[in-house]
């Protein structure tokens, strides 16, 4: 059970929080409703937070995009997934993927996944395997227009996985 913390309590908190990792507005919104914050009270600690440069969504977006990318490799479509979870604007969330994400690095990234999918797949180049290869690569969040063109390419079975 989480007891009910004072707003000055939640404020400190809150900016030791935000010290240590990015945070969106939502998320401490959130968890100011857990401990039982009123909404007028959370407003004003959220723009204390954002006056003190604490919180910023814009940053909040780069930093997500940018981590999700190279460290879990999901593609763009599970990214703004995330994003809009933690209702992040759209222009936003536009402006951290075109600035975050290199194009020629999300195409070798999704090149990479799907390698190193197919030693798990029996038959890789059966319809069902091929299949489960197309799922697995959309799933990641990336679009199926482009995992279909990797899939049909020779790049991906050149390395002695023809």
């Amino acid at each position: 059970m989480i007891r009910q913390i004072t707003p000055l309590q939640a404020l400190e908190r809150l900016r030791n929080l935000c010290a240590r990792s990015e945070q969106c507005e939502h998320d401490l919104r959130e968890k100011m409703r857990r401990w039982k914050i009123s909404a007028d009270a959370a407003e004003k600690i959220i723009a204390r937070l954002r006056k003190e440069r604490f919180v910023d969504n814009s940053r909040f977006a780069h930093a997500y995009t940018r981590d999700k990318h190279l460290f879990s490799h999901w593609g763009r479509l599970k990214i703004t997934s995330g994003l809009r979870a933690k209702r992040i604007d759209s222009n936003l969330i536009s402006d951290a993927l075109s600035e975050e994400i290199d194009e020629d690095a999300y195409r070798a990234t999704a090149l990479r996944l799907l390698r190193n999918k197919i030693p798990s797949v029996d038959e890789p180049k059966s319809y069902e395997g091929l299949n489960k290869l197309f799922r697995y690569a959309v799933g990641r969040g990336y679009e199926p227009a482009m995992v279909m063109q990797l899939l049909k390419s020779h790049e991906l079975w050149d390395d002695g996985q023809r």
